[in-house]
C-alpha cells in the first residue's frame, strides 16, 4: 500500500526521563521503522536533571508522522509529545561553528559576510577564523555556502532547538 500525500518537514519535541537507554530507545523507533531523523538535539531541561527534551526533525506524510508522535508517546520513559509543525507557530534555532581559512581579500571578505549574518568570531589565527552562527538551517546553509568560496575548512552543527511560542510549556499543556 502506497502512502498518500505530500512529505512534510515536521519539529516533534518530547518531554523524557533523563536516564540511560532513552535516547536509544528513541532513535531505535526511528531506525526500526525507516523514519528518517534529519535534526536530533537532547539536552536536560531542568536543575534537578530528571527530566530531557528531545527536538527530531524529521520528514514524512501526515500519516507517517501521525504513526511516529503515537509511537514515540508508547514510549515508557516519555513524558509528553508534541508536534510543533502542526501545534502553532514555534520558535527554533540551530547552531554550527565554521571554521575559515584565508588571507588577504578572502580573510576580509569572510569578516564582511559573518557581520551580515551576525556570526560572531569566537576563535582567530593568523590564517582562519571560527564564527559561531545561530539561527534557522537555511541561514546556516546559505552562510556556509557563501562561506565555501571563500576558504572553508570544516563545519560542526547542533540539530534544531525548537520552542513552541506562547506562556505555556510543553508539559503545561494539555495532553490529547
Amino acid at each position: 500500500m502506497k502512502e498518500q500525500g505530500p512529505i512534510q518537514r515536521h519539529t516533534i519535541s518530547a518531554i523524557v526521563d533523563n536516564e540511560a537507554g532513552v535516547l536509544a530507545r528513541v532513535i531505535g523507533l526511528f531506525s526500526g521503522r525507516g523514519y528518517n531523523i534529519e535534526s536530533l538535539t537532547v539536552a536536560e531541561m531542568d536543575v534537578s536533571g530528571k527530566r530531557s527534551r528531545v527536538t527530531v526533525v524529521t520528514s514524512g506524510t501526515r500519516m507517517v508522522i501521525e504513526q511516529i508522535k503515537a509511537q514515540l508517546d508508547r514510549l515508557v520513559p516519555v513524558h509528553r509529545v508534541a508536534d510543533l509543525t502542526m501545534d502553532g507557530p514555534f520558535v527554533a534555532r540551530d547552531l554550527a561553528l565554521v571554521k575559515v581559512a584565508g588571507e588577504g581579500e578572502k580573510r576580509v571578505e569572510a569578516l564582511r559576510l559573518a557581520d551580515v549574518f551576525r556570526a560572531r568570531v569566537v576563535d582567530s589565527t593568523r590564517s582562519s577564523f571560527v564564527f559561531e552562527l545561530t539561527g534557522t538551517a537555511d541561514k546556516l546553509n546559505a552562510f556556509i555556502d557563501l562561506m565555501s568560496e571563500l576558504g572553508l575548512v570544516e563545519v560542526a552543527r547542533t540539530g534544531a532547538a525548537a520552542l513552541a511560542r506562547g506562556g505555556q510549556g510543553l508539559e503545561d499543556a494539555p495532553h490529547p
